[in-house]
């Protein structure tokens, strides 16, 4: 009997043992809190959407049309109906006319645009949905920031201001998107004169882990000083298939090349997700 009792005592406390040290595996290969950025594939056009470690969400840009919907169901769950933020760069049709099905389709809680007056018949309508909607209008400004949370910054480098009568391009919003010691910058359409005044303003703040490559790779944007200040390890191009404008421009691939970039197209990639910790970029790996 005195035996029989020993054994069971031995199997009680194996058991608490193993139950220890699968708690302690649990604690020790939990995933850390993940950033998601992803570079939808809406052809020839933008689309950015983020997802903060919290769930705080933010799509910057829409593409020109409806395939916007699509590719959000491919990154956000079916049930989830609302962003946060939504950030339209500039007022070209290829980055705002998607926002429209957006608006009909998400409860928004804000817009960020610059500050322009109306260029053209889907800024128009695009102004009138926020609007009719509760969403917040919020403009643009150099310096503003961001929190989305658990760490994640969203910094604003440009415009400095108001942009009345200015080409469309030159006024879209440049944005710094920090978590940890990983970085991104988006920077809609601005061209090479925004760039440079980047690099001289900003310095070695460009410097990032991936950059959203300016203008879909036209020649117009991706100055060498640009590229030298931001250093990217990852080069992500939004461009449509076979599209008429050429884009990317052999010249930006080559720049790009020699930058020691890694370069993902979303007309070869389809859509690209990277994720990162905030120490490294995760996925995909580099």
């Amino acid at each position: 009997m005195k035996k029989y009792l020993t054994d069971w005592r031995l199997i009680i406390i194996a058991v608490l043992l193993f139950s220890n040290l699968f708690v302690w595996a649990i604690t020790f290969t939990a995933p850390a809190a993940v950033l998601t950025v992803a570079f939808l594939n809406v052809g020839q056009g933008d689309a950015i959407f983020i997802e903060a470690p919290n769930g705080n969400q933010v799509l910057i840009d829409g593409g020109a049309g409806r395939k916007i919907l699509s590719e959000l169901g491919k990154v956000m769950p079916f049930y989830d109906r609302s962003i946060d933020l939504i950030i339209a760069t500039h007022p070209d049709s290829d980055h705002i006319g998607g926002l429209l099905p957006v608006f009909d389709n998400y409860q928004v809680a804000g817009l960020m645009r610059p500050e322009m007056g109306c260029q053209n018949a889907v800024w128009e309508v695009l102004e009138a949905k926020v609007a009719a909607e509760p969403a917040k209008e919020i403009l643009a400004s150099q310096g503003e920031k961001i929190i989305l949370g658990d760490g994640v910054e969203l910094g604003i480098l440009s415009p400095s201001g108001p942009m009345p009568g200015k080409d469309t391009n030159i006024a879209s919003v440049v944005a710094k998107l920090t978590y940890g010691r990983t970085s991104f910058i988006f920077t809609g359409d601005a061209p090479r004169a925004i760039e440079n005044y980047l690099v001289a303003k900003e310095g070695k703040n460009l410097d990032v882990d991936i950059l959203k490559v300016g203008h879909h790779g036209s020649d117009t944007s991706s100055a060498p000083e640009f590229l030298a200040a931001t250093s990217p390890e990852v080069a992500v191009i939004s461009v449509g298939k076979d599209n008429r404008y050429g884009h990317p421009k052999a010249s930006v691939l080559d720049l790009l090349t020699k930058s020691g970039a890694k370069i993902f197209r979303t007309d070869e990639a389809g859509t690209i997700v990277f994720k990162t910790d905030g120490v490294e970029i995760i996925s995909p790996k580099l």
